[in-house]
């Protein structure tokens, strides 16, 4: 480079000046916090200009006033978020005083805060930071946390983007802090007065990081290369070293030693194990200042030492060792396995928000030994246990400090004398890349005024950095332009200059700033290259990371630029200008390619350095140019067009092209102005009057000089150079010589710069060329490219190419003329790449060659650049050639990759790397497979539609043929691509769910606006309306449900007034009557809260709402209060606390599991008053039933429990462990071993627990355990089922539920394991417990509590049988849980009712509808849905006798009520069996068997005989539980039947109706409408042991009453309810809708595979039943489900309350509207009415809702004055064709081939794009693809034209090129033979017959040899090789065979 050149470098005009004022100090002002920060007193001047990098980003410090200044700062990065697709925008982050702004602004929007924080103390730094949260899963992506972090001097807030706050404390002061890929990087402040130095001490780590807020601070390990190649690793200890950059990616640091004043480039990288264990264990090579003997006598010292820790200077206040007495206190408080340490808190609580992590007292503790230790690997850690503190105190142990992180050196700077001599920091770094993408790192040393920057590369082998040389600029400042990869450098007589990594493009020239060198030449030393200042390490790893984000992070500066510049030797210290325009000082705040100049007067002024290209065709080409020369020609090629492109007054976007075509084949060495086309580029745009008058001006500049460079020879005199209008700077010295002269023949000039490269760059302009053909919207484009393209193909003589762009533009390329002439010695200068000689690449002929079936050679493609090419000809290969692996490894096949002139070697890996999506190859067709890849390459419907019609119409056809058949679960955007809405909404959905579960969106409907207040109180608003309306639609049963279940409204209390009752004995009558009515509403809420399951998404603002529980009355007819609290009659005590219990869980039981609910929220709801302490407590259980109390942190659930409120530990134990169902979580385990006494250690002292607690605590070690088959929980339980009565009276009360709970808990433990429970054998658990059921002598407890059961009670007398009234419940329940489902025919012979007289007597009835119960489900197989199995079950004597009671006959020893008794009690047993097996199927034999059996025992209590015999009670009993059996089988299908018989009882509240029977029933009602119809129950083995426990057949008898069974078990069935309920709803109105499905279920024993018709919404059988569920036509988009591949995707649809999105088709009315279809508009068609076709424009709407097609519908087809009436009819029809065949994307491809035909026939077309789009159409008609899936009758789907359409077209075609031919024959016979056509000729339709016939070029034709051929088959032979089509040849034929017949010869040679 001369310094010609330098000197008078060219100049380009900077953009968009404005000044600059950081907006947060605007908003600072206006700031209420403002007054306070004038009067504050700023730091001493000395600490804030300290150069130890205290500041931190330095801002521009600006005078407040003149007493004091206020500190400021900010930074400004490019706006990061990935979610928007605005334009892009600025972020700033503003710091000054106690305040920190973070906003935004844009070009398009003015600046706005987006979040500002105000402090505590003084804000030392701010900064942007990502921390990365694992994710548990392997597979699942790590979450980046966005966030801004800010340092005070104590301790660091970080605020993320989603709203968490955490603080961390900093246990010493630091400097500064750093942003990393992995989390924060801390610089400790390096304080001199430390701790006294001895001479053995070595210094403490210096460099710490924290991955997380919520992690320990650790200190960072560095590997370092020796002077041998040794490996040091060790802690970042160097007080000499400071960072002064870091960068996320590539992930590096950069240091600079004070000492050796050199930089170092560091990889940072997470430590491997290998590497934490080496630098905590093992000694390295030690350094210089230390010997590990001295270790141990350092320690006492430092810790003697201790005290001075205190000193007011010292950054670590140790408050633990205040002073040398504590330390030994309590070695377990220090010790960190005992301590909640900060680690173990993080793993709890990074998934809640607002966490403060405060260390531990260890965690202290630890900073202050460890971080002092006198060696970094640790040896205090290690130090021998005898060494003392003063000889008395002990050493605490100390755990050591695990680093996260390790800096690995990549390379140093060599240390030359010179910079020694001052210190030379830098004080900017950043990364930038130039022009042709090689990578700098450059740091700016101001004390030398020098930017130096050292290329680097990215290895892809190791992934690691590879440092190269070294390179310097002088500069005084810098700043990289990311955008346009340049940096902009101030130098250092203050003039800018833009450079491209070290390549100088121009000076940069900013209006209204006085350039400095103002006719002062300005001497520049040359740049220097040290290939020496090269070091790399031996094994340097770095990650490989593609992109680089660096200049988002402007590289904080260490050294604060003071006030006072360097003005060494600078001109401007006795410049007459300085006054007069003020000068740039330095640059700051690069963003993209704005940066910000600060002014020597204090202001500041914001410029845009302009791109490198506007127009998308000039970048492609430069993209083109510079991918195919080697990077040196192509640098300065790019730097030429730069400065030509934005000289100050540059061209507009119009010429931008022009101007690039001038200035490009000037560079191949053209003289534009001797061709013709050339020459008038400069005049077809009009001066615009802002060009004008520059061009007048005389150019300051401008010179000869820049044309010498432009053509890189010394011949620049023979260059003529004319004006460029636009370019002042191009001002010609040289008078122009006359064109005449000349002649004809104008050379090219050999030297120039590109002209040996013009073959290669012809070919890749061409390749670009044939891109732009596959693009719509870049077509003129290509036209542009034309011209340039057929000259040089003239120029350089290639035929074919001429006669491939005349095919394109017949009338275009005709207008050239001209060619310049390259002699032979020339063309041989040139390189001619190999593959110029192949086959001229034309795309359009390369697919029309794959549909028709020829073998094509690969298809050459510039990779990153022709990527469109790249998919359609891969797309070709799949769908079209028919080859399966086309996109996976036989890419090679079909597309041959340009390597370019430095990119040698063509791998196929690189061409597969490009996808980003991983491909695993659905099987099915190809059409499937097709979609698929096109969406994995980002192929979307908006770029098909810019595909050209005809190349597009197989992918289209691909398209619609996966839109009839998709599959369920594909991709969101696979589903977008085939236009199926429908699936688009289920997939986003799905992969929504994925992530966070968002409130709201799966609430299909708003809830209903209710206008009565009363309304909203009772808790059952929140049902979906439009569901429940959908799926009962002809009544109004879920009102009727909402009044039977509401509980807080007054009941109506009607008691006649006899006449003879005294006033005050009606009061009490009223009274007694409220009383009864109370029993009934206290049991509602249990039925409520299944009602209401799983409705509602709490606000999390506000709390809860739970409706009251209203025990009050109105008498009518006065409506006058009736309340119990009147004291006239006795009321029980308690008696509303469960029942306000049951009300807590219904409320809480309506949060739907996907809801977002927060440990806040939980507290947030915790009631003020203590009467509503009952409610809360239901409300923490309904959480864990719902799952969300997995959310409380622990410290919440151990506040809860240690009030001992009793209610609250009940509701809490079962929740939590409902939440942990069957996971064995220890924690929980602890919590509730300390609540059961047997298991905790027979020494522990006895805890009082109340009873009630002790019995949930059992079942939640069930829950716990649940299926795991846990021997310890096993043998504990079992021995508690048979728990005797304490001596001291204790464990007497209620004994019968803690006995049912250990033996329901020990069902749950060995759920359905039955016999092969894993060593339990010695248990001999089946054996123990059928003792316990019918009774014997009681084993003595081996183990752990037989202390506890020496002495018997001292009231009980039970002797040592067992009490079976207490045990049988229990062990029946528990047997049959462990043999559930398991047809254990033995065992079940155990449970058979006894039939003889002697036994029954023996036996509770009760028991025998347990055992009956359990018999069945254990043999769960043989239970049937019908009476003769039920009553089967019922023993013979007493099926013989029951019938006899009328007669006498009756014998004296049968005792008939035990009869009787034993009868119902078996009959419900059976119908209870019936109901679990069918729970949830709505199985309507099992439905019919129960309702009759139901009917019978309702029958029997009516009447009055039969109730003596077996009592009331017993038979409300048995009615109870059969009903609940009954809506078991119907649940959530809200059937009407049993709806009535819930209602009857619920009517009766006279007689044996007690608090417990209105339970059971209304817990009927509620599972019959379970959550509102939309769940229902399941038969897994979890949800029937659930069921047990909450159906167990003995109900309270009254609201206090817990003895038989807790109370609180009753809500446990909603574990077994599960969301089975579908409903479709339109995508387009977002409405649930009917759709009819087909359901198929897989064979079983019972049945055959069967389909059944339903109607949707529907609830489905259970999944594991179901083979495929298909949404079917034709009213809607099928839509196949198939389960045979897995559930989740059903059940992932059906937890997210069932949504399942559906598509009306084209002309269809919604079931709604039309229930028979017979409105439909394509009903109507069967009358053959002739008018149908032209359907009325009106009707349209209809049919579709695009806007698009009804606007067509609008304008075009109405007839009109400028439309003719078959033009209207056309396009109606196409219209109807399109909308009715569902595809209304081919109307445009339906339009342009109309409009081509008729270009045709009037002989219009002057390109023949669209006749090659029409040819496509025809070949893909014909090819093998269509025509096979034609012959497949199964797929009757022919193509997407409609069938009369085509043909017609394609005759018309064919008819006006046949009348052509007959009056043209003689222009055809001309081309053919290669004579030049006459000037005249119409070329045009040649053009068009040439390209629809594919007739292939003249050459071809010639070589070979047609003119011999004498017959037709002689000619088919020939033709056929070069893949000419028959009815081509036939059209051809007679020219050849004629001109044979003749005997005239066709002079066939050239």
């Amino acid at each position: 480079m001369s310094n010609v050149y330098e000197e008078r470098a060219a100049m380009i005009a900077a953009g968009e000046l404005q000044p600059f004022v950081p907006f947060g100090r605007e908003h600072c002002k206006n700031h209420p916090n403002a007054v306070n920060l004038q009067l504050r007193q700023l730091q001493p001047a000395s600490e804030l200009w300290s150069s130890d990098g205290a500041a931190g980003l330095v801002g521009s410090l600006q005078e407040v006033s003149l007493q004091e200044r206020q500190k400021e700062s900010w930074q400004l990065r490019k706006g990061s978020t990935i979610t928007t697709d605005e334009a892009e925008y600025e972020e700033e982050l503003y710091v000054a005083g106690h305040m920190v702004i973070w906003s935004r602004g844009s070009k398009s929007q003015a600046s706005n805060v987006y979040k500002a924080f105000t402090v505590d103390s003084l804000v030392q730094q701010a900064l942007w930071c990502n921390f990365t949260v694992p994710q548990s899963r392997k597979n699942e992506k790590d979450i980046i946390e966005q966030g801004i972090c800010i340092v005070q001097s104590m301790c660091v807030n970080v605020h993320t983007v989603s709203g968490k706050d955490f603080i961390s404390p900093l246990p010493f002061q630091v400097s500064t802090l750093w942003p990393t890929k992995f989390g924060l990087l801390f610089e400790r402040k390096n304080i001199t007065s430390d701790v006294p130095m001895s001479p053995t001490r070595e210094p403490l780590p210096t460099l710490f990081s924290m991955l997380h807020p919520l992690d320990e601070i650790a200190p960072v390990v560095c590997k370092s290369t020796g002077l041998f190649d040794s490996v040091r690793l060790q802690y970042v200890s160097d007080s000499s070293l400071r960072v002064v950059f870091s960068c996320e990616n590539p992930s590096i640091i950069v240091t600079y030693d004070t000492l050796q004043c050199t930089h170092t480039v560091w990889a940072l990288r997470k430590v491997t194990p290998e590497e934490q264990t080496t630098v905590l264990k093992c000694p390295g090579p030690d350094g210089p200042a230390q010997t590990p003997a001295a270790a141990h006598s350092f320690l006492g010292t430092h810790l003697r030492n201790v005290t001075r820790l205190d000193s007011p200077g010292s950054p670590l206040h140790c408050h633990a060792l205040h002073n040398q007495s504590r330390i030994p206190a309590s070695p377990s408080l220090h010790s960190r396995t005992h301590s909640p340490s900060i680690s173990n808190m993080a793993a709890l609580s990074r998934a809640h928000s607002p966490g403060i992590a405060v260390p531990s007292f260890s965690g202290t503790q630890r900073f202050n030994i460890s971080c002092h230790s006198p060696s970094v690997r640790g040896h205090s850690l290690l130090a021998s246990p005898n060494s003392t503190l003063n000889d008395t105190a002990l050493l605490p142990e100390m755990e050591p400090i695990l680093p996260d992180l390790c800096i690995e050196q990549l390379w140093t700077e060599t240390a030359t004398t010179s910079h020694r001599e001052k210190s030379s920091q830098a004080s900017r770094v950043f990364i930038t890349s130039d022009l042709c993408e090689s990578k700098y790192l450059c740091f700016l040393v101001e004390s030398h005024q020098q930017l130096r920057c050292v290329k680097f590369l990215e290895s892809n082998e190791t992934n690691q950095l590879i440092f190269a040389s070294l390179t310097t600029i002088p500069a005084k400042d810098a700043a990289p332009l990311e955008d346009i990869d340049a940096l902009l450098v101030l130098e250092t007589n203050g003039s800018l200059v833009l450079y491209t990594g070290v390549t100088r493009v121009s000076k940069v020239f900013v209006p209204g700033l006085l350039s400095p060198n103002f006719g002062l030449p300005n001497h520049l030393p040359p740049l220097n290259t040290h290939l020496d200042n090269v070091s790399t390490p031996a094994k340097a790893t770095v990650r490989h990371i593609s992109r680089l984000e660096e200049p988002d992070m402007p590289s904080p500066v260490s050294e604060v630029r003071s006030l006072v510049q360097h003005h060494e030797s600078s001109w401007l210290d006795d410049s007459p200008f300085q006054q007069a325009a003020p000068h740039i000082q330095s640059l700051r705040d690069p963003v993209s390619n704005r940066v910000t100049l600060e002014l020597s007067n204090g202001s500041m002024l914001r410029i845009t350095i302009p791109e490198v290209a506007t127009s998308e065709l000039v970048k492609r080409c430069l993209q083109a140019i510079r991918f195919i020369l080697p990077k040196d020609i192509a640098m300065k090629v790019l730097v030429k067009w730069y400065n030509i492109y934005n000289a100050p007054g540059g061209p507009s976007l119009h010429q931008e092209w022009n101007l690039f075509i001038t200035c490009f084949m000037t560079l191949m060495g053209y003289n534009t102005e001797r061709l013709t086309w050339t020459r008038n580029l400069h005049f077809e745009v009009p001066l615009s009057p802002v060009i004008a008058p520059k061009k007048a001006r005389p150019a300051d500049t401008g010179s000869d000089e820049d044309w010498v460079y432009l053509c890189a020879s010394d011949y620049h005199c023979q260059v003529l150079v004319r004006p460029v209008p636009g370019i002042p700077d191009l001002e010609s010295t040289v008078p122009p010589v006359g064109m005449e002269d000349s002649g004809l023949t104008v050379g090219l000039e050999p030297s120039a710069l590109l002209f040996p490269h013009i073959p290669a760059l012809f070919y890749v302009l061409h390749l670009l060329y044939e891109d732009l053909k596959l693009d719509e919207l870049q077509r003129s484009g290509a036209r542009a490219l034309v011209g340039l393209l057929q000259q040089l193909a003239r120029d350089l003589q290639l035929e074919e190419y001429i006669d491939l762009y005349w095919r394109d533009y017949p009338s275009f390329i005709k207008t050239f003329k001209e060619a310049c002439l390259i002699d032979q010695a020339q063309m041989e200068l040139m390189n001619w790449p190999v593959y110029l000689n192949s086959e001229v690449p034309c795309v359009f002929g390369w697919l029309s060659g794959c549909l028709r079936g020829q073998d094509r050679p690969p298809f050459p493609y510039l990779p990153g650049i022709c990527e469109r090419t790249k998919l359609l000809v891969l797309s070709y290969a799949l769908y079209v050639v028919r080859d399966e692996n086309a996109v996976t490894s036989n890419v090679s096949k079909y597309l041959s990759r340009l390597s370019a002139g430095q990119k040698k070697g063509f791998g196929e890996t690189s061409i597969r790397r490009q996808s980003s999506v991983k491909l695993n190859a659905p099987s099915g067709c190809l059409a499937e497979k097709l979609v698929v890849w096109l969406t994995s390459a980002g192929f979307m419907l908006k770029d098909l539609e810019s595909v050209p019609f005809g190349v597009a119409l197989p992918i289209r056809d691909a398209i619609s043929q996966c839109r009839e058949h998709p599959c369920s679960d594909w991709s969101e955007e696979v589903c977008a691509l085939i236009g199926r809405q429908d699936l688009t909404k289920q997939a986003h959905k799905v992969s929504l769910a994925k992530g966070k579960p968002m409130v709201g969106l799966n609430v299909p409907v708003e809830p209903p606006i209710t206008n009565e207040a009363d309304e909203e109180e009772d808790g059952m608003a929140d049902l979906h309306p439009e569901v429940t309306g959908l799926i009962w639609s002809q009544d109004l049963r879920v009102q009727e449900v909402r009044r039977l279940l509401q509980s807080s409204r007054p009941v109506r209390v009607n008691v006649p007034h006899l006449p003879d009752v005294s006033e005050h004995e009606y009061i009490e009558e009223k009274e007694n009557k409220l009383l009864q009515l109370c029993q009934r509403t206290m049991a509602l809420p249990v039925g409520r809260g299944l009602f209401t399951l799983f409705s509602y998404h709490p606000v999390p603002t506000e709390p809860l709402p739970v409706p009251k529980l209203n025990l009050t009355g109105r008498a009518p007819p006065r409506n006058t209060m009736v309340d119990l609290n009147s004291g006239n009659i006795d009321v029980p005590p308690n008696m509303t606390s469960w029942p306000s219990f049951h009300n807590g869980v219904a409320a809480g039981l309506k949060i739907a599991p996907a809801s977002q609910v927060e440990s806040a929220w939980i507290a947030y709801n915790k009631p003020k008053s203590a009467e509503l302490a009952n409610e809360y407590a239901g409300f923490l259980m309904a959480l864990g039933l719902n799952g969300h109390l997995t959310k409380l942190a622990t410290l919440n659930i151990h506040d809860y429990l240690t009030k001992g409120h009793e209610m609250t530990s009940i509701g809490l134990l079962l929740g939590v462990s409902a939440a942990k169902l069957g996971t064995m979580d220890m924690s929980i385990t602890r919590l509730l071993s300390i609540h059961i006494p047997a298991l905790l250690p027979p020494t522990s002292t006895e805890l009082d627990v109340p009873h009630s607690v002790q019995v949930a605590a059992v079942v939640a070690i069930g829950l716990v355990y649940q299926g795991t088959g846990h021997r310890h929980n096993a043998e504990v339980l079992l021995a508690e089922i048979g728990r005797p009565p304490g001596p001291e009276m204790e464990y007497c009360t209620d004994r019968e539920s803690y006995s049912l709970a250990a033996g329901l808990a020990l069902g749950m433990v060995c759920l359905g394991h039955g016999s092969n429970l894993i060593g339990m054998t010695d248990l001999n658990v089946p054996e123990q417990l059928y003792q316990y059921m019918v009774g014997g002598h009681r084993r003595t407890h081996a183990g752990i509590n037989r202390e506890k059961h020496k002495s018997p009670s001292y009231q009980i007398k039970e002797g040592d049988t067992i009490n079976v009234d207490v045990t049988c419940p229990g062990a029946t329940l528990a047997l049959a849980m462990i043999y559930l489902k398991t047809n254990n025919r033995s065992i079940a012979d155990w449970l058979k009712a006894p039939d003889t007289m002697f036994l029954l007597d023996f036996i509770k009835p009760e028991f025998l509808l347990l055992r009956t119960l359990a018999r069945c489900i254990i043999m769960w197989d043989e239970i049937l849905p019908n009476d003769e199995w039920v009553t089967s079950n019922v023993p013979q004597i007493i099926q013989e006798n029951i019938g006899l009671q009328e007669e006498a006959l009756i014998s004296e020893d049968l005792n008939m009520e035990t009869l009787v008794q034993a009868h119902d009690y078996i009959i419900a047993g059976a119908c209870m069996a019936v109901g679990f097996r069918f729970a949830g199927s709505a199985n309507s034999d099992a439905f019919d068997c129960l309702y009759k059996f139901a009917r019978n025992f309702m029958l029997s209590l009516t009447t009055t005989t039969t109730t003596t015999v077996s009592g009331p009670y017993n038979l409300q009993t048995c009615l109870s539980m059969v009903l609940l059996a009954t809506s078991m089988v119907m649940a959530g299908s809200g059937n009407l039947k049993v709806l009535q018989l819930c209602r009857f009882l619920h009517k009766r509240t006279f007689g044996e109706m007690n608090y417990g029977f209105h339970m059971a029933h209304h817990m009927a009602l509620g599972l019959l409408f379970l959550g509102g119809g939309r769940y229902t129950l399941s038969t897994s083995n979890s949800a029937i042991a659930a069921l047990l426990c909450a159906l167990y057949p003995h109900f309270p008898a009254h609201s206090t009453d817990n003895r038989y069974h807790l109370q609180a078990l009753r809500h446990l069935c909603v574990l077994a309810a599960e969301p089975r309920l579908l409903v479709p709803v339109d995508v387009d109105t977002l409405k649930p809708c009917y759709a009819m499905m087909d359901v198929t279920y897989k064979e079983t024993q019972w049945y055959e595979e069967t389909t059944v018709e339903l109607m949707a919404p529907t609830m489905l059988p259970e999944l594991h039943l179901l083979k495929q569920i298909k949404v079917k036509g034709p009213r809607y988009w099928e839509l196949n489900i198939d389960l045979s591949k897995g559930t989740q995707h059903l059940q992932s649809i059906l937890s997210r309350d069932g949504v399942l999105y559906v598509k009306l088709r084209a002309g269809q009315l919604p079931y709604k509207d039309d229930p028979r279809g017979w409105k439909s508009l394509l009903a109507p068609a069967v009358n053959r009415n002739p008018e149908v076709r032209t359907f009325k424009p009106e009707a349209i709407s209809t049919f579709t809702s695009d806007a698009a097609l009804v606007s067509f519908a609008e304008y075009f087809c109405k007839a009109s004055e400028n439309m003719k009436q078959e033009t209207v009819a056309l396009f109606s029809a196409i219209l109807y064709e399109c909308v009715t065949q569902e595809n209304p994307e081919m109307l445009p491809t339906h339009i342009a081939i109309d409009q081509a035909v008729k270009g045709l026939e009037r002989g219009e077309l002057n390109e023949t794009f669209c006749l090659w789009q029409m040819k496509l159409v025809l070949e893909m008609c014909e090819s093998d693809v269509l025509q096979q899936r034609l012959r497949d009758t199964r797929q009757g789907r022919g193509l997407l034209l409609s069938s009369e359409f085509l043909p017609v077209m394609k005759s018309l075609a064919d008819q006006a090129l046949d009348r052509w031919l007959c009056d043209n024959a003689h222009a055809l016979q001309s081309y053919v033979s290669g004579h030049p056509t006459n000037e005249d000729a119409d070329t045009n339709m040649l053009a068009c017959f040439l390209v629809y016939h594919s007739v292939p070029s003249f050459r071809k034709m010639t070589n070979t040899e047609l003119d011999g051929s004498s017959s037709f088959p002689e000619l088919l032979l020939k033709f056929s090789k070069l893949g000419v089509p028959v009815r081509a040849l036939l059209r051809l034929s007679p020219l050849f065979l004629q001109a044979c017949g003749s005997g005239s010869g066709l002079g066939l040679s050239l």
